[in-house]
């Protein structure tokens, strides 16, 4: 039994810092440059800080599923990997809504502030956008899988009781 805990936490972790580094990759690569009246108007992920805070998050998450993929569960040192992963699934949560609110107010305005929606001139860069947001969900839901996952295994070890 122990052995299949290790190989479910392991590969759940992979697939954690593969979705998570897509998530990052592609929401770094979104760029697109279109005229507007005359002018040049270039929109990029560096250009709005929420986006950045996702970028972040998300390389974080990657390199730190890949450091405590080898962690084996039920250790000591697994009861603080339970605790930081709580903490990076809180971390992955905020930068997903984050970038999703700003998405959403890029592909649709307020009419209530007067921000106009931008999405019909940088079409594929929204898309690319949505692409980093679908991959950075299914990242989190991973998360959630390894959060509950090590809560398992480390409630297993303190309570030998089943």
């Amino acid at each position: 039994m122990a052995k299949l805990h290790r190989l479910i936490s392991v590969v759940l972790r992979l697939v954690a810092a593969v979705t998570a580094a897509a998530a990052a990759i592609i929401m770094v690569t979104s760029r697109e440059t279109t005229s507007l009246f005359g002018l040049e108007i270039e929109a990029k992920f560096s250009h709005i800080p929420s986006f950045i805070f996702f970028v972040v998050a998300y390389a974080v998450a990657c390199v730190y599923s890949l450091l405590v993929a080898f962690v084996p569960p039920g250790g000591a040192a697994s009861r603080l990997v339970v605790m930081t992963d709580v903490v990076m699934g809180m971390v992955l949560t905020g930068a997903v809504a984050a970038t999703g609110a700003i998405a959403e107010v890029g592909r649709n305005g307020n009419e209530h502030a007067g921000w106009l929606p931008i999405c019909e001139q940088v079409h594929g860069y929204c898309n690319q956008v949505m692409g980093a947001l679908i991959a950075g969900f299914v990242a989190l839901v991973v998360y959630f899988l390894i959060i509950m996952h090590s809560l398992h295994a480390v409630t297993d070890t303190m309570c030998p009781c089943h």
